[in-house]
């Protein structure tokens, strides 16, 4: 088993492997459908941008991918904290890297992973593959070999050469500094600062430090054998001598002695509380050995409650996180084809990110965290999930380039590239992540009806695992063991709570409260004690009703028609109740809610607005300011159709309502979602593309649903249950594991009610 998040071996392998092995693809940019578009992209087409790159190359940048291309490349010396695995076991990694870099900067990466611990050989075959790429990102490579590696690539690359191991970290840590120091009333030039860990990551550190104003003799570099001093001789190579100090100090805890900061890049428990305790007022303490760190929060504040402290883990305040840095600072870089990214860019990252922290905090983060960030003890780094990044630290590091010399192509409208670099966030994964966030705090009860599905038992033990709250599984004890460990996840069993009519004191109390419901229509107290005791949806909504939960999951097993009228024997979930169905539709970074694709057959115009508010309120919950369409097939009463009337009228109804976000209609879909094809109605009233669209009828939602699914690939989360007071979430019957946990997210959140 991994040591974060209790992910199993057997969860991380189905991860790899499914829908299809590994986590990256090849997807062209341009057509590639007529013969006509082959010719244009190969032969005999391609000679056309061939004759003019080897003419001027640097037109590469205009009619080739190397302009947005990173390679992510090593030799698997060095894999997180596994040691010397190899280069083919490397390879997961390195496409997890690839894939950060296209998740949170929108810069496209290959993985290379390279046979040979010759650094010599290694550098010749990465300088070979220089044209081929606008960066080069070195990782997992071990120390000294990694100086060498890329101090020597950097001298004869024309592109960007970076270890993120090193410089990524050094990066986020001096920034986390600035601020700490900042809020402890103290200079840089004037403290002490005790590292501890002399290896790639450690040594960028000091170097980046000591380049932002840290004096040399103020900062003493320990690594196992204790305090690097002039003329030590073991353990000893030409990057820890150059960080030798004259000193009588030999061990780790004397260096602590009035120390105002440690760094910690080494190993778990190195740092004790005595040493803290004999720190300088205010200290600042960033224990970054990873999965756990030199001394945790809790131990370094019960003795010294001034500390600021921050940790290489998510579970705690003030995260030092390379995703911080390595994406934004390759976008800024790329986007003036630099030839290299140079100390100044480093320090510009850095300061930017320490600036960013000392910002107010958009709503959008404060919900996700489930708090309000102030900048402070508890947060001197941006949070890794701040939609700001992208537009604030890309252009910060294009600057320094520009101003250093290292553009080849400076950027001469820096505003206009601030607001291109805005739309390459994608606000779909940025609004999940939030989620799952907001879920964490919100530590609900979740209770999965269905627990004779494999399926529902992993998202339910996902659901724990992932520190959300706790998880009821209805269903057979004996079953849900015997799935479990068919699953590969014996052990998960008794991280669940597995209850059933049988097992319950509440069976009484449950049937007299659905007999009261149901004995004006038709049911006798037989036929309520069978839907009690035996169906799974019905139990689990009466323990909804009761409070025996917070929220409900439940439709992987049955279809939602079924689902829903089940569901109305407890809770009142009828459209004339409220009720609504909104499906989140996610494709290619862009989210757009779709309604009612669950309870109104054909809803009329007031049943339209409705639905509008509804469906508003949902996309607000998600962090989304609402645009809403009411779409059609015509356009603002072209061509003239009765079956049209109803959605212009349902925009006079919200008219009189008097709502508080923007919507319009009758238009067609794609004037909804494309603003170059709006522009040619100046009149209409969104701001901008609708991210919500409220169509005419269930089967037409259903239709345009299923179809970008199958066809277009899109991501669909739903349909979310809005509009009634119980926090039920309903899955469909094709739903897939993490399908099932993302509805049980948003019922933790309470999306939708």
């Amino acid at each position: 088993m991994t040591k974060n998040n209790k992910i199993t071996d057997a969860e991380a392998l189905a991860y790899h492997l499914e829908p299809t092995p590994g986590k990256l693809e090849v997807v062209p940019t341009t057509a590639m459908t007529t013969q006509r578009d082959l010719s244009l992209a190969y032969s005999p087409g391609v000679a056309v941008p061939v004759q003019a790159i080897a003419d001027n190359p640097e037109l590469a940048y205009d009619y080739t991918s190397k302009g947005n291309m990173v390679a992510v490349i090593t030799n698997g010396t060095a894999i997180l904290g596994m040691g010397n695995l190899g280069a083919l076991a490397s390879k997961p990694v390195m496409e997890g890297k690839s894939v950060l870099f296209k998740r949170f900067a929108d810069v496209n990466s290959i993985d290379l992973e390279l046979d040979t611990v010759d650094p010599d050989a290694f550098i010749n075959a990465v300088k070979l593959m220089g044209p081929s790429f606008g960066g080069i990102n070195l990782e997992d490579i071990k120390a000294p070999e990694c100086f060498i590696i890329e101090q020597q690539l950097k001298e004869l690359m024309d592109i960007p050469v970076f270890h993120d191991d090193q410089h990524g970290t050094a990066v986020i840590c001096a920034a986390g500094l600035l601020n700490a120091l900042h809020i402890s009333k103290k200079k840089i030039e004037d403290v002490k600062i005790v590292l501890n860990g002399a290896g790639a990551a450690g040594i960028a550190c000091v170097e980046l430090i000591k380049a932002m104003g840290a004096r040399s003799e103020n900062c003493i570099t320990c690594d196992t054998k204790g305090v690097i001093y002039q003329g030590r001789t073991e353990g000893m190579n030409q990057w820890k001598s150059a960080h030798a100090v004259k000193t009588d100090l030999r061990t780790l805890e004397e260096a602590m002695v009035d120390a105002d900061v440690f760094l910690g890049v080494s190993a778990k428990g190195a740092v004790t509380e005595k040493m803290v305790a004999s720190m300088a007022p205010n200290p600042v303490i960033f224990a970054m050995a990873n999965p756990d760190p030199e001394i945790t929060p809790e131990e370094a504040r019960a003795v010294r409650p001034d500390a600021i402290v921050a940790t290489g883990r998510s579970d705690y305040p003030n995260q030092i996180n390379n995703v911080l840095c390595f994406p934004y600072l390759f976008r800024g870089a790329l986007d003036i084809n630099a030839r290299a990214i140079n100390d100044e860019m480093k320090i510009a990252c850095a300061q930017a990110l320490s600036d960013l922290a000392r910002q107010e905090v958009p709503d959008e983060v404060a919900m996700a965290y489930g708090k309000k960030l102030v900048f402070g003890q508890d947060y001197i780094i941006p949070t890794p999930f701040d939609p700001r990044l992208i537009h604030v630290i890309p252009p910060a590091v294009a600057k320094a380039g520009m101003d250093t010399g290292a553009a080849r192509r400076p950027i001469v409208d820096i505003e206009a590239y601030e607001l291109a670099l805005k739309s390459r966030l994608d606000p779909a994964a940025s609004i999940l992540q939030s989620l799952y966030v907001r879920a964490k705090n919100a530590q609900a009860t979740m209770i999965f009806a269905e627990g004779d599905d494999e399926r529902v038992l992993r998202a339910a033990v996902a659901y724990t695992r992932n520190g959300m709250g706790k998880a009821v599984v209805v269903g057979r004890v004996d079953e849900v063991r015997e799935k479990l460990t068919a699953a590969g996840m014996p052990d998960a069993f008794d991280e669940i709570e597995v209850t059933n009519a049988a097992l319950t004191d509440e069976l009484e109390t449950y049937k007299a409260f659905l007999y009261k419901r149901l004995q004006r229509k038709g049911y006798t107290e037989k036929d309520v004690h069978r839907l009690a005791s035996r169906d799974r949806h019905v139990f689990s909504a009466l323990m909804l009703a009761h409070g025996h939960g917070d929220a409900m999951i439940t439709g992987a097993t049955r279809k939602s028609a079924q689902i829903m009228e089940l569901l109305n024997h407890v809770i009142d979930a009828k459209p004339s109740d409220g009720a609504v169905g909104v499906t989140a539709v996610l494709l290619r970074g862009q989210m757009v809610f779709v309604s009612d694709t669950l309870s109104h057959e054909w809803p009329e115009a007031s049943d339209l607005a409705d639905i509008a508010e509804r469906s508003a309120s949902v996309a607000r919950n998600m962090g989304l300011e609402p645009r809403v369409a009411f779409a059609s097939f015509s356009n603002f009463g072209y061509p003239v159709s009765e079956r049209a009337t109803k959605m212009e009228d349902a925009v006079a109804v919200l008219d009189g309502r008097g709502v508080d976000f923007e919507y319009d209609g009758e238009m067609t879909a794609d004037v909804a979602l494309n603003a170059e094809l709006m522009k040619q109605y100046p009149f209409c009233r969104l701001s901008g593309p609708a991210n919500v669209l409220v169509v005419p009828a269930r089967h037409s939602a259903s239709i345009s649903v299923k179809m970008l699914q199958q066809m277009g690939g899109a991501t669909v989360i739903g349909p979310i249950l809005a509009g009634i007071d119980q926090p039920v979430k309903i899955c469909s019957v094709t739903s897939t594991v993490n399908d099932i946990l993302n509805m049980a997210v948003m019922a933790a959140c309470r999306v939708g009610g």
